[in-house]
């Protein structure tokens, strides 16, 4: 019995060892936007901050153990309060640190009604995670001299994705809905789905011009060009995939034929080509 308890306390500290570990090396770095709009890079979901007088309006906060890393990255730029949050959607790389910033920084928590709900509906769920602001349509914050538009798209990426658009600065953060030059995440069992993926896509370049500055989830700083890429990719590949369905080809014959050449450099770690037939034939 008492070598079965320190064979599992070894385990426990090998693997909250290898959690920090993986977070160890990372450095949030800090992309200026516009004249008080900044992006911030680290792990998990690119970041977005509004500073001023008024305080920070931060959007998205990756994993917990980067809170500290990123607090110190925003007392780099402003020594104003981080007093509120937009989570973008309901997934761990984007409101891990929640907590932290309610309780260290008295940060309110925004989010749609959706991300609490699949939030606390999570195994283990801590209650300091969860928004204590929630939204169906959207919501709308005005400070540091900018009108900040916070408006829901159903069933894309996950049922409850926001995106957030700084009228003045005309800067929109996408969140997850845009992954910059690569293949992206639709969370089917957590209310996404392909079709309205494009459709919030399409809803999105309507509403941005030429001089719109988009920050995605996932990859760099982009433009409306880079976004309309994204859209093309995913329409392409979806018909292409949709019709050697419809052909009687299985999935795994679709497969190993594979995609267009083409979108070979929009395969990654998580998302492979692999992967996203197998998304695109569900």
């Amino acid at each position: 019995m008492i070598r079965i308890f320190f064979t599992l306390i070894l385990s426990l500290v090998a693997f909250f060892g290898s959690t920090q570990d993986r977070f160890a090396d990372v450095e949030v770095k800090v992309i200026p936007v516009s004249a008080n709009i900044f992006m911030l890079t680290g792990a998990g979901g690119n970041i977005g901050i509004l500073v001023g007088k008024d305080g920070v309006l931060m959007i998205d906060d990756q994993y917990l153990p980067l809170a500290k890393k990123i607090t110190d990255t925003i007392a780099s730029i402003t020594d104003t309060d981080i007093r509120f949050v937009v989570n973008t959607h309901y997934h761990g790389d984007h409101t891990g640190s929640n907590s932290f910033f309610a309780s260290e920084h008295g940060s309110t928590i925004f989010a749609h009604e959706n991300v609490r709900i699949r939030l606390a509906n999570a195994e283990d769920a801590e209650p300091s995670i969860l928004p204590v602001v929630t939204y169906n349509e959207g919501v709308k914050f005005h400070l540091n001299e900018e009108t900040v538009h916070v408006f829901h798209l159903p069933n894309a990426h996950t049922d409850g994705d926001s995106v957030i658009w700084f009228e003045k600065a005309n800067v929109l953060h996408a969140g997850d809905l845009f992954f910059n030059k690569m293949f992206p995440y639709v969370d089917l069992g957590g209310g996404g789905n392909v079709q309205g993926y494009m459709d919030a896509i399409a809803f999105i370049l309507g509403k941005v011009d030429d001089n719109t500055k988009i920050i995605p989830g996932h990859g760099e700083l982009a433009n409306k060009g880079d976004y309309e890429r994204v859209l093309e990719m995913i329409s392409d590949t979806y018909k292409y995939v949709q019709s050697k369905k419809s052909e009687g080809m299985s999935e795994q014959q679709i497969i190993e034929a594979g995609l267009d050449k083409k979108w070979d450099d929009w395969s990654w770690r998580f998302i492979t080509t692999e992967r996203w037939i197998k998304t695109l034939f569900q």
